[in-house]
């Protein structure tokens, strides 16, 4: 497989950039930011992500999506991070949308999807930093089952229509059997949801499970076998994240080199500086690095290739070194107003630093990947 787009998804990009750049430019992300907005993105821009056909990529042309892959959903992602554009589009329209495939829940969620009016959450994570442990109860009740535990990292999960919940109906926490996931709506009893505001002005939410009831109809996939489905939507939100992070790195890049002819020294544009050409290549190589390790792991994916998974722990961590480097570079490079709120180029660090964490850090795949090694 060739790490290029073809014609199409070149188009496609090409659409997304023109689109984003223009709707959802940096400033946009700093009008909510400064207006403390409770919801932390703009509905009607998630609409018209709809109306574009952006919300159903990965949804099939039978049930009113696009019917494409990973790679169309990772440029999208791409554009959403080069212009920090806050959105629910990797959550609802990526992770959500493949772990509801080819169940019955589909039926009820995705035309919502498709037309941007549904926002879905991820209720995973239940430390700081995420990890495979899932702990939450869900106990018999009924016909149903019994949800007690609290989420932690829940993107969106204050002003979600639906959750997609991981809960342990039988075995350990550390124990990879007996996860079963569940679809459980905004109204359901029991609920609580506090929102706290994270390093890039976003939102996430501490979601608490009170004795919930659901029935036997929220389960996603079969009772004790929903690691099969909680592996496939993090592997599909792992090469998201690492799609949007490359977006932040290549936008910071791109930012600081434009910076570098603009800005002079002693009548001299610091770009011909022989050290910042160096550190300036040698980050552009490192992004390229990045750029073709998320490809190739999308790529993967929409293969369904048995080294897939694999694929995708190379992304997260690749990106997370190029982004890291990118947004550093550019705080450094841009000198002492790098450090100033008047320059985008501190927003871009913001954000990588919570995309980084999402779905595992780069220490996370790094040691998940040594593990599959054997060592």
């Amino acid at each position: 497989m060739p790490l290029y787009l073809n014609d199409e998804q070149t188009m496609l990009r090409d659409t997304a950039r023109e689109f984003v750049a223009e709707h959802a430019p940096v400033s946009h992300l700093r009008g909510l930011r400064d207006a403390n907005d409770a919801t932390g993105f703009s509905r009607d821009l998630w609409k018209q992500f709809a109306e574009l056909g952006f919300t159903g990529i990965l949804i099939g042309e039978d049930q009113g999506g696009l019917g494409l892959g990973h790679v169309e959903a990772g440029v999208v992602l791409q554009e959403i991070g080069r212009n920090l554009a806050p959105s629910p589009f990797l959550t609802t329209a990526v992770t959500a949308v493949e772990a509801l495939k080819n169940t019955t829940h589909a039926e009820r969620w995705f035309p919502g999807i498709v037309a941007g009016e549904t926002v879905v959450a991820l209720a995973i994570d239940e430390r700081a930093k995420h990890g495979d442990a899932i702990a939450m109860k869900a106990e018999r009740s009924g016909n149903g089952f019994r949800l007690s535990g609290e989420k932690r990292f829940v993107a969106h999960g204050h002003v979600a229509d639906l959750l997609i919940v991981a809960a342990r109906t039988s075995g350990t926490a550390e124990e990879d059997a007996g996860v079963t996931l569940f679809a459980v709506p905004k109204d359901a009893a029991g609920v609580a949801h506090e929102a706290e505001r994270l390093a890039d002005s976003s939102l996430a939410a501490r979601s608490k499970f009170d004795r919930v009831e659901v029935d036997a109809d929220a389960v996603i996939g079969d009772v004790d076998q929903g690691r099969a489905v909680l592996n496939r939507l993090l592997s599909a939100g792992r090469a998201g994240a690492s799609a949007e992070m490359l977006g932040v790195g290549g936008g910071a890049m791109d930012m600081t080199v434009a910076y570098l002819k603009e800005r002079k020294q002693f009548g001299t544009p610091i770009g011909s500086f022989q050290a910042l050409q160096h550190r300036a290549a040698h980050l552009y190589a490192e992004m390229e690095v990045a750029r073709a390790a998320v490809l190739k792991a999308q790529q993967l994916l929409d293969a369904k290739h048995e080294r897939a998974d694999e694929a995708v722990s190379v992304a997260k961590a690749m990106t997370g070194l190029g982004t890291t480097l990118a947004v550093q570079e550019g705080i450094q490079m841009h000198g002492g107003i790098g450090m100033t709120d008047e320059y985008d180029i501190g927003f871009y660090m913001k954000r990588a630093r919570v995309l980084a964490e999402m779905f595992g850090d780069g220490n996370y795949h790094a040691d998940r990947l040594a593990r599959a090694a054997g060592y």
